[in-house]
């Protein structure tokens, strides 16, 4: 069971859908003086931001989780545990979520599924995430563990 009473959700800006790839998934401004990152209690590496509603959408039993209001943030490191952290520095581990993460092998976009061996065998899937993200049809802010757009994940051409 995810205690809820540990995490807490801020006033995350609201994603916007852009026509420029280079923020296609970013992000406003949200007005506040708070950082965007926030030192994961375990590995130590500051980590950026993500959204409560994000996490509902990776937990193994979500409604068993309650929003109380506080910040959460995202562990990108390979060889933490730690998935996501709120930021009285409570926890939620990789045990506790349904969706893989950490490991581009898995999955390079959770929005269409794309795993690193499709990029790989055709070249051509990398354009089509492009022209759907362009057209906003990524889901990138609650596919992905991240909360971040899927195409910083492809290999470069």
């Amino acid at each position: 069971m995810v205690d809820g009473s540990k995490f807490q959700n801020g006033n995350l800006p609201t994603s916007e859908r852009r026509n420029n790839m280079t923020d296609c998934c970013a992000t406003s401004e949200s007005g506040t003086t708070h950082p965007n990152k926030h030192r994961c209690p375990a590995s130590g590496l500051d980590c950026a931001e993500v959204s409560a509603r994000t996490i509902s959408h990776h937990l193994k039993n979500s409604w068993q989780w309650e929003d109380k209001g506080m910040r959460y943030f995202f562990c990108d490191d390979p060889g933490c545990d730690v998935v996501y952290f709120g930021e009285d520095d409570t926890v939620i581990s990789r045990s506790q979520l349904r969706t893989p993460v950490k490991n581009t092998a898995v999955l390079l976009c959770y929005c269409f599924g794309v795993t690193l061996d499709d990029a790989s065998k055709n070249p051509e899937i990398r354009d089509f995430v492009v022209a759907q993200t362009r057209q906003g049809l990524c889901s990138c802010d609650t596919c992905n563990p991240s909360g971040r757009c899927c195409l910083k994940n492809f290999p470069r051409k």
